[in-house]
């Protein structure tokens, strides 16, 4: 146990924070005293929250928490550190899902082969997160607790129709991926409670793509589409999904999707189902631009990912890039 003042402030200032405008009337850039202990199991993590009680946070790359500290939107009074939570980082093949332990770093993900033969959608939507010095720290479950609506790993796992295996002191429950989030910032794992795995579903005959458009490389989007196509054994696509990030969706495009199916990809139907999409978007107007071309970009985007999916799916010899 340790109590954290002036380590964290010679640590956060190590990592670009601008502690020296404190006093002159800038904004706070140190967070407040905290406590911090590390956990060395998933058991050992729980009753640490449970002991520490509802102002303990827990912590692994730490990228979307300690910023909020530094700027004091967050004030946890105890920090749990799971990173020497061996079991919460894997890669495990089991049957007909990819089991991803919920420490696992956006950087193993990347460099799995694994993943991108089975989902070549994560491997794109890692290759434009942020930077590589948060992908070798940042992790999936740390992604997927922040419930930032500019998250690119959200929208992957709804495409993939991903379940999230959440850790009790009365044992796990495993929630789809449709229910696990409930508005920004604000998921179904309770504040006692861990995500310990996302488990994804392996399909046959599928193909997924992810794209984004930023303002800069490392950036949150301005916009980004996931989607991915199953194909029959003739070629005909037999389901579908579509996932928007940014742009004001919640959960997936359902009438967009729905349109797909049946159908053989063509420029035409991924056309109609890109209108669908962007029709179902409520983007808002920010210095990242204004809500018409946000709409566009999620009109473009859908129709690139639908290709790509259905290129990956292998039948797409018909279709041509527009």
């Amino acid at each position: 146990m340790l109590t954290v003042t002036w380590v964290t402030a010679k640590l956060l200032r190590h990592q670009g924070s601008s502690v020296g405008s404190l006093g002159r009337g800038g904004p706070v850039q140190v967070p407040a005293p905290f406590e911090y202990v590390r956990a060395t199991s998933v058991e050992h993590a729980l009753e640490l929250l449970e002991r520490h009680g509802p102002e303990a946070r827990v912590i692994a790359g730490g990228h979307s928490l300690l910023p909020m500290m530094k700027l004091r939107l967050a004030r946890p009074e105890w920090l749990v550190d799971i990173n020497d939570v061996a079991e919460l980082d894997h890669l495990t093949e089991d049957g007909d899902q990819l089991r991803i332990g919920a420490l696992t770093r956006h950087a193993a993900l990347l460099a799995s082969e694994r993943v991108g033969r089975l989902f070549p959608i994560v491997h794109d939507a890692e290759r434009v997160i942020a930077d590589p010095v948060v992908r070798n720290r940042g992790t999936i479950g740390g992604s997927l607790g922040q419930a930032d609506p500019a998250e690119d790993l959200t929208t992957v796992c709804d495409v993939l129709r991903a379940q999230v295996v959440i850790a009790g002191r009365g044992g796990e429950r495993v929630v789809d991926m449709a229910d696990f989030h409930r508005g920004p910032y604000e998921t179904a794992c309770e504040q006692h409670e861990l995500i310990t795995e996302i488990r994804l579903p392996v399909q046959g005959r599928s193909g997924s793509a992810y794209e984004k458009v930023e303002r800069r490389v490392g950036d949150w989007a301005v916009a980004a589409a996931g989607g991915v196509l199953v194909l029959s054994p003739d070629g005909v696509i037999e389901d579908a999904a579509i996932g928007l990030t940014a742009v004001g969706l919640e959960g997936l495009a359902v009438d967009a999707a729905a349109v797909l199916v049946g159908q053989r990809p063509s420029e035409e139907v991924f056309a109609q189902a890109g209108r669908l999409a962007a029709e179902a978007s409520s983007p808002t107007e920010d210095q990242r631009g204004p809500v018409d071309y946000k709409r566009h970009l999620a009109d473009e985007l859908t129709r690139r990912v639908l290709r790509s999916a259905a290129a990956r799916a292998g039948a797409l010899a018909d279709v041509s890039g527009g």
